[in-house]
Protein backbone atom coordinates (compact mmCIF):
# COMPACT_ATOMS: atom_id res chain seq x y z
CA UNK A 1 0.00 0.00 0.00
CA UNK A 2 1.61 3.25 -1.28
CA UNK A 3 1.52 6.82 1.54
CA UNK A 4 -1.54 7.91 -0.36
CA UNK A 5 -3.45 4.95 0.10
CA UNK A 6 -2.56 4.12 3.24
CA UNK A 7 -3.95 7.54 4.21
CA UNK A 8 -6.97 7.85 2.47
CA UNK A 9 -8.00 4.13 3.73
CA UNK A 10 -10.20 5.80 6.02
CA UNK A 11 -10.64 8.62 4.34
CA UNK A 12 -14.68 8.71 2.63
CA UNK A 13 -15.86 6.15 4.05
CA UNK A 14 -19.37 7.84 3.17
CA UNK A 15 -21.02 9.30 0.83
CA UNK A 16 -24.73 9.66 1.53
CA UNK A 17 -24.49 7.73 4.25
CA UNK A 18 -23.17 4.64 2.64
CA UNK A 19 -20.64 2.69 4.34
CA UNK A 20 -19.42 -0.85 3.93
CA UNK A 21 -21.00 -3.11 6.92
CA UNK A 22 -18.30 -3.79 10.11
CA UNK A 23 -18.23 -7.06 10.71
CA UNK A 24 -18.97 -7.84 14.14
CA UNK A 25 -15.16 -8.94 14.68
CA UNK A 26 -11.80 -8.80 12.88
CA UNK A 27 -11.72 -11.28 10.13
CA UNK A 28 -8.94 -13.12 12.54
CA UNK A 29 -10.98 -14.15 14.65
CA UNK A 30 -13.36 -15.33 11.93
CA UNK A 31 -11.59 -17.30 9.10
CA UNK A 32 -12.95 -20.73 8.47
CA UNK A 33 -10.34 -23.38 8.31
CA UNK A 34 -9.00 -23.09 4.73
CA UNK A 35 -9.00 -19.27 3.98
CA UNK A 36 -5.76 -17.28 4.58
CA UNK A 37 -3.85 -14.58 2.83
CA UNK A 38 -1.69 -17.30 0.87
CA UNK A 39 -5.00 -19.37 -0.64
CA UNK A 40 -6.68 -16.16 -1.42
CA UNK A 41 -3.16 -15.04 -2.87
CA UNK A 42 -3.30 -18.66 -5.23
CA UNK A 43 -6.97 -17.78 -5.99
CA UNK A 44 -6.27 -14.65 -7.14
CA UNK A 45 -3.10 -15.81 -9.46
CA UNK A 46 -4.73 -19.04 -11.08
CA UNK A 47 -8.46 -19.02 -10.60
CA UNK A 48 -10.44 -15.26 -10.85
CA UNK A 49 -11.67 -14.75 -13.45
CA UNK A 50 -10.16 -10.76 -13.90
CA UNK A 51 -10.85 -10.40 -17.79
CA UNK A 52 -13.90 -11.57 -17.57
CA UNK A 53 -14.96 -8.89 -14.70
CA UNK A 54 -12.90 -6.22 -16.38
CA UNK A 55 -14.93 -6.82 -19.39
CA UNK A 56 -17.98 -6.79 -17.77
CA UNK A 57 -17.25 -3.56 -16.54
CA UNK A 58 -16.01 -1.52 -19.31
CA UNK A 59 -19.54 -2.26 -21.17
CA UNK A 60 -17.89 -2.07 -24.28
CA UNK A 61 -15.74 0.84 -23.93
CA UNK A 62 -12.51 -1.41 -24.08
CA UNK A 63 -12.86 -1.54 -28.32
CA UNK A 64 -11.21 0.44 -30.90
CA UNK A 65 -15.03 1.60 -32.00
CA UNK A 66 -15.20 5.67 -32.44
CA UNK A 67 -17.76 5.81 -30.31
CA UNK A 68 -16.25 3.95 -27.05
CA UNK A 69 -15.52 6.21 -23.92
CA UNK A 70 -12.05 5.27 -23.10
CA UNK A 71 -12.69 7.26 -19.52
CA UNK A 72 -15.07 4.70 -19.18
CA UNK A 73 -13.47 2.54 -16.45
CA UNK A 74 -11.34 4.83 -14.72
CA UNK A 75 -14.51 6.38 -13.55
CA UNK A 76 -15.57 3.30 -12.01
CA UNK A 77 -15.29 3.03 -8.09
CA UNK A 78 -13.62 -0.14 -6.63
CA UNK A 79 -13.33 -0.72 -3.45
CA UNK A 80 -10.96 -3.57 -1.29
CA UNK A 81 -11.44 -5.18 2.02
CA UNK A 82 -8.29 -5.97 3.22
CA UNK A 83 -7.22 -8.26 6.28
CA UNK A 84 -7.74 -6.61 9.51
CA UNK A 85 -10.66 -4.29 8.43
CA UNK A 86 -8.69 -2.19 6.45
CA UNK A 87 -11.21 -0.24 3.58
CA UNK A 88 -9.76 0.82 0.42
CA UNK A 89 -12.09 3.19 -1.23
CA UNK A 90 -12.20 4.95 -4.52
CA UNK A 91 -9.87 2.71 -6.25
CA UNK A 92 -10.01 2.73 -10.66
CA UNK A 93 -7.89 1.53 -13.03
CA UNK A 94 -7.79 2.43 -16.54
CA UNK A 95 -6.77 -1.05 -17.98
CA UNK A 96 -7.07 -5.00 -17.54
CA UNK A 97 -3.86 -5.42 -16.13
CA UNK A 98 -3.83 -2.78 -14.09
CA UNK A 99 -7.12 -4.19 -12.17
CA UNK A 100 -5.11 -7.64 -12.20
CA UNK A 101 -2.16 -6.52 -10.71
CA UNK A 102 -3.66 -4.22 -7.93
CA UNK A 103 -6.44 -7.26 -7.26
CA UNK A 104 -2.89 -9.58 -6.82
CA UNK A 105 -0.63 -7.50 -5.28
CA UNK A 106 -3.50 -6.01 -2.66
CA UNK A 107 -5.58 -9.43 -2.33
CA UNK A 108 -7.96 -8.20 -1.04
CA UNK A 109 -10.84 -10.24 1.29
CA UNK A 110 -13.48 -8.90 -0.11
CA UNK A 111 -14.00 -6.45 -3.30
CA UNK A 112 -17.09 -3.82 -3.87
CA UNK A 113 -17.94 -2.27 -6.98
CA UNK A 114 -19.15 1.29 -7.10
CA UNK A 115 -21.14 3.49 -9.30
CA UNK A 116 -19.14 5.19 -12.63
CA UNK A 117 -18.46 8.90 -11.53
CA UNK A 118 -18.38 11.89 -13.37
CA UNK A 119 -14.59 11.66 -12.89
CA UNK A 120 -12.08 9.57 -11.51
CA UNK A 121 -12.83 8.85 -8.19
CA UNK A 122 -9.15 8.58 -7.34
CA UNK A 123 -8.66 12.21 -8.57
CA UNK A 124 -11.45 13.32 -6.58
CA UNK A 125 -9.76 15.31 -4.39
CA UNK A 126 -7.92 17.49 -7.28
CA UNK A 127 -11.84 18.12 -8.92
CA UNK A 128 -13.02 19.40 -5.06
CA UNK A 129 -10.16 22.00 -5.12
CA UNK A 130 -11.99 23.45 -8.19
CA UNK A 131 -14.82 24.70 -5.94
CA UNK A 132 -17.14 22.73 -8.26
CA UNK A 133 -19.27 19.63 -7.23
CA UNK A 134 -18.13 17.16 -10.36
CA UNK A 135 -17.43 14.60 -8.37
CA UNK A 136 -21.12 12.82 -8.25
CA UNK A 137 -22.33 9.16 -9.53
CA UNK A 138 -23.57 9.25 -13.09
CA UNK A 139 -24.19 5.46 -14.02
CA UNK A 140 -24.89 2.37 -11.42
CA UNK A 141 -26.17 -1.21 -12.11
CA UNK A 142 -29.84 -1.19 -10.64
CA UNK A 143 -29.10 -3.70 -7.80
CA UNK A 144 -31.14 -5.71 -5.23
CA UNK A 145 -30.22 -7.58 -1.84
CA UNK A 146 -32.06 -9.93 -0.18
CA UNK A 147 -30.77 -11.01 2.94
CA UNK A 148 -32.05 -14.64 4.63
CA UNK A 149 -31.54 -13.35 7.95
CA UNK A 150 -34.75 -11.06 7.25
CA UNK A 151 -36.55 -13.74 7.09
CA UNK A 152 -36.02 -14.95 10.59
CA UNK A 153 -39.73 -14.30 11.95
CA UNK A 154 -40.95 -16.78 9.52
CA UNK A 155 -38.40 -20.09 9.54
CA UNK A 156 -37.93 -22.22 12.05
CA UNK A 157 -34.87 -24.54 11.00
CA UNK A 158 -32.30 -21.40 11.29
CA UNK A 159 -31.85 -17.90 12.16
CA UNK A 160 -29.12 -15.33 12.06
CA UNK A 161 -26.56 -16.30 9.39
CA UNK A 162 -27.20 -19.94 9.02
CA UNK A 163 -29.32 -21.27 6.05
CA UNK A 164 -30.61 -25.08 5.49
CA UNK A 165 -31.81 -26.77 2.44
CA UNK A 166 -35.31 -25.73 4.23
CA UNK A 167 -35.01 -22.45 4.26
CA UNK A 168 -32.61 -21.38 1.28
CA UNK A 169 -36.07 -22.12 -0.98
CA UNK A 170 -36.93 -18.76 0.34
CA UNK A 171 -33.99 -17.18 -1.67
CA UNK A 172 -35.57 -18.92 -4.91
CA UNK A 173 -38.74 -17.96 -4.87
CA UNK A 174 -37.68 -14.22 -4.16
CA UNK A 175 -34.96 -14.87 -7.58
CA UNK A 176 -38.37 -16.25 -9.42
CA UNK A 177 -40.66 -13.29 -8.21
CA UNK A 178 -38.16 -10.23 -9.09
CA UNK A 179 -36.31 -12.04 -12.02
CA UNK A 180 -39.47 -12.20 -13.82
CA UNK A 181 -41.10 -8.15 -12.80
CA UNK A 182 -37.45 -6.88 -13.91
CA UNK A 183 -37.92 -8.50 -17.27
CA UNK A 184 -41.55 -9.15 -17.76
CA UNK A 185 -42.91 -5.37 -16.65
CA UNK A 186 -39.64 -3.29 -16.93
CA UNK A 187 -38.39 -5.16 -19.97
CA UNK A 188 -34.96 -5.31 -18.53
CA UNK A 189 -33.16 -8.40 -20.31
CA UNK A 190 -29.29 -8.27 -18.65
CA UNK A 191 -29.87 -9.93 -15.27
CA UNK A 192 -27.27 -11.52 -13.38
CA UNK A 193 -27.60 -13.04 -10.01
CA UNK A 194 -25.30 -13.74 -7.42
CA UNK A 195 -25.16 -16.27 -4.47
CA UNK A 196 -24.07 -13.88 -1.42
CA UNK A 197 -21.45 -16.22 -0.34
CA UNK A 198 -23.13 -17.26 2.83
CA UNK A 199 -26.86 -15.94 3.51
CA UNK A 200 -28.42 -14.42 0.53
CA UNK A 201 -28.94 -13.03 -2.68
CA UNK A 202 -27.85 -9.82 -4.79
CA UNK A 203 -29.34 -8.81 -8.44
CA UNK A 204 -27.04 -6.91 -11.14
CA UNK A 205 -29.92 -5.18 -13.63
CA UNK A 206 -26.80 -4.36 -16.45
CA UNK A 207 -29.46 -3.02 -19.03
CA UNK A 208 -28.16 0.52 -20.26
CA UNK A 209 -31.42 2.16 -19.26
CA UNK A 210 -30.93 0.54 -15.90
CA UNK A 211 -27.86 2.01 -15.17
CA UNK A 212 -28.64 5.60 -15.93
CA UNK A 213 -31.75 6.22 -13.82
CA UNK A 214 -31.88 8.61 -11.32
CA UNK A 215 -32.14 8.09 -7.59
CA UNK A 216 -35.74 9.05 -8.08
CA UNK A 217 -36.60 6.42 -10.39
CA UNK A 218 -34.82 3.44 -8.67
CA UNK A 219 -36.90 3.95 -5.50
CA UNK A 220 -39.90 4.21 -7.97
CA UNK A 221 -38.60 0.90 -8.87
CA UNK A 222 -38.26 -0.32 -5.60
CA UNK A 223 -41.77 0.56 -3.85
CA UNK A 224 -42.57 -1.28 -6.88
CA UNK A 225 -42.31 -4.66 -5.01
CA UNK A 226 -43.08 -3.07 -1.70
CA UNK A 227 -45.76 -4.76 0.11
CA UNK A 228 -44.61 -5.11 3.90
CA UNK A 229 -46.28 -2.28 5.74
CA UNK A 230 -45.57 -3.71 9.63
CA UNK A 231 -42.62 -3.50 11.17
CA UNK A 232 -40.80 -6.24 13.66
CA UNK A 233 -43.73 -5.97 16.12
CA UNK A 234 -46.64 -6.01 14.38
CA UNK A 235 -48.74 -8.86 14.01
CA UNK A 236 -49.49 -8.21 10.27
CA UNK A 237 -46.86 -7.23 8.13
CA UNK A 238 -48.21 -7.47 4.62
CA UNK A 239 -51.26 -4.98 3.58
CA UNK A 240 -52.99 -6.51 0.32
CA UNK A 241 -55.14 -2.79 -0.50
CA UNK A 242 -57.65 -2.55 -3.21
CA UNK A 243 -60.78 -4.59 -4.76
CA UNK A 244 -58.16 -6.83 -6.51
CA UNK A 245 -54.31 -7.94 -6.69
CA UNK A 246 -52.08 -5.92 -8.63
CA UNK A 247 -51.46 -7.74 -11.67
CA UNK A 248 -47.79 -8.07 -10.63
CA UNK A 249 -48.87 -8.90 -7.40
CA UNK A 250 -51.63 -11.31 -8.69
CA UNK A 251 -48.93 -13.48 -10.39
CA UNK A 252 -46.86 -13.95 -8.24
CA UNK A 253 -49.24 -15.21 -5.87
CA UNK A 254 -50.63 -17.75 -8.90
CA UNK A 255 -47.27 -18.87 -10.43
CA UNK A 256 -45.27 -19.26 -7.35
CA UNK A 257 -45.90 -18.18 -3.79
CA UNK A 258 -49.38 -20.07 -3.09
CA UNK A 259 -47.89 -23.35 -4.29
CA UNK A 260 -44.38 -22.33 -2.67
CA UNK A 261 -46.22 -22.01 0.83
CA UNK A 262 -48.58 -25.32 0.54
CA UNK A 263 -45.96 -27.39 -0.77
CA UNK A 264 -42.75 -26.43 1.08
CA UNK A 265 -43.39 -23.66 4.15
CA UNK A 266 -46.73 -25.44 6.26
CA UNK A 267 -44.05 -28.67 5.76
CA UNK A 268 -40.76 -28.05 5.85
CA UNK A 269 -41.19 -24.98 8.54
CA UNK A 270 -44.32 -26.71 10.40
CA UNK A 271 -45.91 -23.63 11.00
CA UNK A 272 -49.48 -24.86 12.50
CA UNK A 273 -47.48 -27.94 14.48
CA UNK A 274 -47.11 -26.25 17.98
CA UNK A 275 -49.81 -23.62 19.88
CA UNK A 276 -46.61 -21.24 19.79
CA UNK A 277 -46.60 -21.39 16.04
CA UNK A 278 -50.25 -21.09 15.45
CA UNK A 279 -50.45 -18.78 16.99
CA UNK A 280 -48.38 -16.10 15.30
CA UNK A 281 -51.47 -17.01 12.05
CA UNK A 282 -53.86 -16.69 14.12
CA UNK A 283 -53.06 -12.86 15.56
CA UNK A 284 -52.92 -12.27 11.66
CA UNK A 285 -57.03 -12.54 11.27
CA UNK A 286 -58.49 -9.18 11.95
CA UNK A 287 -61.31 -10.67 13.89
CA UNK A 288 -61.09 -12.39 17.41
CA UNK A 289 -64.49 -14.82 17.11
CA UNK A 290 -62.88 -15.85 13.49
CA UNK A 291 -59.41 -17.17 15.31
CA UNK A 292 -60.99 -18.17 18.53
CA UNK A 293 -62.96 -20.80 16.52
CA UNK A 294 -59.77 -21.77 14.60
CA UNK A 295 -58.45 -22.03 18.07
CA UNK A 296 -60.90 -24.31 19.77
CA UNK A 297 -60.14 -26.45 16.60
CA UNK A 298 -56.33 -26.70 16.79
CA UNK A 299 -56.60 -27.41 20.84
CA UNK A 300 -58.82 -30.30 20.22
CA UNK A 301 -56.74 -33.76 21.09
CA UNK A 302 -57.69 -35.54 17.57
CA UNK A 303 -54.95 -37.70 15.76
CA UNK A 304 -55.19 -36.92 11.56
CA UNK A 305 -54.29 -39.11 9.42
CA UNK A 306 -52.61 -36.13 7.40
CA UNK A 307 -49.79 -33.82 8.26
CA UNK A 308 -51.25 -31.79 11.31
CA UNK A 309 -50.23 -28.21 9.15
CA UNK A 310 -51.90 -29.49 6.28
CA UNK A 311 -54.69 -30.12 8.09
CA UNK A 312 -55.63 -26.84 9.98
CA UNK A 313 -54.28 -24.54 6.95
CA UNK A 314 -57.42 -26.57 5.26
CA UNK A 315 -59.62 -25.98 8.47
CA UNK A 316 -58.68 -21.89 7.85
CA UNK A 317 -59.15 -21.96 4.34
CA UNK A 318 -62.16 -23.45 4.73
CA UNK A 319 -64.00 -21.11 7.45
CA UNK A 320 -62.27 -17.86 5.61
CA UNK A 321 -64.28 -19.22 2.06
CA UNK A 322 -67.18 -20.62 3.90
CA UNK A 323 -68.85 -17.48 3.88
CA UNK A 324 -69.96 -17.34 7.92
CA UNK A 325 -68.00 -14.41 8.01
CA UNK A 326 -68.14 -12.44 4.75
CA UNK A 327 -69.83 -9.40 7.40
CA UNK A 328 -66.40 -9.17 8.74
CA UNK A 329 -64.54 -6.58 7.19
CA UNK A 330 -60.61 -7.33 6.32
CA UNK A 331 -60.92 -10.84 5.94
CA UNK A 332 -61.62 -11.60 2.35
CA UNK A 333 -57.29 -10.82 1.88
CA UNK A 334 -56.64 -12.74 5.04
CA UNK A 335 -55.47 -16.01 2.95
CA UNK A 336 -53.30 -14.21 0.34
CA UNK A 337 -51.77 -11.82 3.18
CA UNK A 338 -50.45 -14.86 5.57
CA UNK A 339 -49.21 -16.66 2.36
CA UNK A 340 -47.73 -13.28 1.34
CA UNK A 341 -46.09 -12.48 4.84
CA UNK A 342 -44.38 -16.07 4.43
CA UNK A 343 -42.91 -16.23 1.30
CA UNK A 344 -42.74 -12.66 -0.33
CA UNK A 345 -39.18 -10.97 -1.09
CA UNK A 346 -37.40 -8.88 1.68
CA UNK A 347 -35.30 -6.62 0.13
CA UNK A 348 -33.37 -4.37 1.84
CA UNK A 349 -34.66 -1.21 -0.34
CA UNK A 350 -32.04 0.72 0.53
CA UNK A 351 -29.37 -0.65 -1.26
CA UNK A 352 -31.27 -0.22 -4.77
CA UNK A 353 -32.63 3.34 -3.99
CA UNK A 354 -29.30 4.60 -4.57
CA UNK A 355 -26.47 5.23 -6.83
CA UNK A 356 -23.80 5.45 -4.43
CA UNK A 357 -24.49 1.77 -2.82
CA UNK A 358 -21.10 -0.53 -2.93
CA UNK A 359 -21.89 -3.91 -3.67
CA UNK A 360 -20.14 -7.25 -3.75
CA UNK A 361 -18.55 -8.57 -6.71
CA UNK A 362 -18.98 -11.77 -8.18
CA UNK A 363 -16.23 -14.74 -7.57
CA UNK A 364 -15.37 -13.18 -4.48
CA UNK A 365 -14.44 -15.78 -1.56
CA UNK A 366 -16.34 -14.68 1.59
CA UNK A 367 -14.19 -14.85 4.70
CA UNK A 368 -17.17 -16.58 7.13
CA UNK A 369 -17.41 -19.05 4.66
CA UNK A 370 -14.63 -19.61 2.42
CA UNK A 371 -17.48 -19.87 -0.05
CA UNK A 372 -17.16 -18.59 -3.68
CA UNK A 373 -19.78 -16.02 -5.00
CA UNK A 374 -20.88 -17.37 -7.68
CA UNK A 375 -24.06 -16.58 -10.45
CA UNK A 376 -27.54 -18.61 -10.08
CA UNK A 377 -28.88 -18.97 -13.06
CA UNK A 378 -32.63 -17.70 -12.35
CA UNK A 379 -34.20 -20.31 -14.58
CA UNK A 380 -33.11 -23.37 -13.05
CA UNK A 381 -32.49 -21.67 -9.53
CA UNK A 382 -34.20 -24.48 -8.15
CA UNK A 383 -31.40 -26.76 -8.36
CA UNK A 384 -29.34 -24.06 -6.86
CA UNK A 385 -27.45 -25.18 -3.28
CA UNK A 386 -25.45 -23.27 -1.32
CA UNK A 387 -23.96 -26.12 0.61
CA UNK A 388 -22.33 -27.22 -2.42
CA UNK A 389 -20.94 -24.29 -3.68
CA UNK A 390 -17.22 -24.43 -4.17
CA UNK A 391 -15.06 -23.23 -1.05
CA UNK A 392 -11.28 -21.40 -1.26
CA UNK A 393 -9.84 -24.97 0.02
CA UNK A 394 -11.34 -26.85 -1.90
CA UNK A 395 -10.31 -25.24 -5.41
CA UNK A 396 -6.79 -24.97 -4.06
CA UNK A 397 -7.09 -28.61 -3.52
CA UNK A 398 -8.58 -29.22 -6.98
CA UNK A 399 -5.66 -27.82 -8.41
CA UNK A 400 -3.05 -29.33 -6.40
CA UNK A 401 -4.35 -32.74 -7.50
CA UNK A 402 -4.62 -31.49 -10.99
CA UNK A 403 -1.31 -30.83 -11.39
CA UNK A 404 0.68 -27.64 -12.92
CA UNK A 405 -0.19 -25.90 -16.21
CA UNK A 406 0.19 -22.13 -17.19
CA UNK A 407 -3.06 -21.78 -19.04
CA UNK A 408 -5.05 -20.09 -16.49
CA UNK A 409 -8.78 -21.23 -18.21
CA UNK A 410 -7.30 -24.81 -18.17
CA UNK A 411 -6.34 -24.32 -14.63
CA UNK A 412 -10.60 -23.03 -14.23
CA UNK A 413 -11.90 -25.98 -15.89
CA UNK A 414 -9.40 -28.32 -13.72
CA UNK A 415 -11.30 -26.85 -10.66
CA UNK A 416 -15.87 -27.28 -9.38
CA UNK A 417 -15.96 -23.04 -10.50
CA UNK A 418 -15.52 -23.70 -14.10
CA UNK A 419 -19.24 -24.17 -14.98
CA UNK A 420 -19.97 -21.24 -12.73
CA UNK A 421 -17.71 -18.94 -14.91
CA UNK A 422 -18.76 -20.23 -18.05
CA UNK A 423 -22.15 -19.80 -17.31
CA UNK A 424 -21.35 -16.10 -16.57
CA UNK A 425 -19.48 -15.66 -19.99
CA UNK A 426 -22.34 -17.48 -22.04
CA UNK A 427 -26.13 -17.06 -20.31
CA UNK A 428 -25.13 -13.03 -18.94
CA UNK A 429 -21.39 -11.56 -20.25
CA UNK A 430 -21.54 -12.31 -24.45
CA UNK A 431 -25.36 -11.34 -24.38
CA UNK A 432 -24.56 -8.18 -22.39
CA UNK A 433 -21.35 -7.10 -24.29
CA UNK A 434 -23.18 -7.82 -27.83
CA UNK A 435 -26.22 -5.75 -26.41
CA UNK A 436 -23.73 -2.72 -25.67
CA UNK A 437 -21.80 -2.49 -28.52
CA UNK A 438 -25.12 -2.35 -30.90
CA UNK A 439 -25.97 0.57 -27.76
CA UNK A 440 -22.43 2.33 -28.82
CA UNK A 441 -22.86 1.96 -32.64
CA UNK A 442 -26.29 3.57 -32.12
CA UNK A 443 -25.35 6.08 -30.07
CA UNK A 444 -22.13 7.34 -32.14
CA UNK A 445 -24.36 6.89 -36.05
CA UNK A 446 -27.34 8.79 -33.95
CA UNK A 447 -24.68 11.64 -32.84
CA UNK A 448 -23.07 11.79 -36.44
CA UNK A 449 -26.31 12.68 -38.31
CA UNK A 450 -27.39 15.06 -35.60
CA UNK A 451 -23.97 16.64 -37.02
CA UNK A 452 -24.85 16.38 -40.51
CA UNK A 453 -27.96 17.70 -39.55
CA UNK A 454 -26.99 21.05 -38.16
CA UNK A 455 -24.32 21.34 -41.17
CA UNK A 456 -27.07 21.43 -43.68
CA UNK A 457 -28.73 24.07 -41.71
Amino acid sequence: MNQEEAENCREDMEIDGNEPEMPAQRHADIIPDGFNANYLKAYYGKVFPHSDIFKWMCYGHDGKHPGCDPTYLSRREFSFTLDNDIYLRFQSYTSAYELESSIKEKCPFKIDIGPVYSVNPAKRHAYAQTGDNVFTPVERELIFDVDITDYDDVRFCCSGADICLDCWPLMTVAIKVIDTALRDDFGFNHILWVYSGRRGVHCWVCDGKARRLSNEQRAAITDYFRVYKGNENSNKKVSLVGPVLHPFLARSYTDVLRDFFEGKVLLNQNILSTEEKYEKILEMIPDESVAAELRGKWQEKRKAKDDINVVRWEQLKSLLHSGKFKHIQGLRRCIEEIIFSFTYPRLDMEVSKHMNHLLKAPFCVHPKTGRVCVPIDPNNCEEFDPTAVPTLSQLLQELNMSGSRADTDDELDRTSLGRAVRYFRSSFLQPLLKSCKEEIESAYNSRLQQSKNSLSW
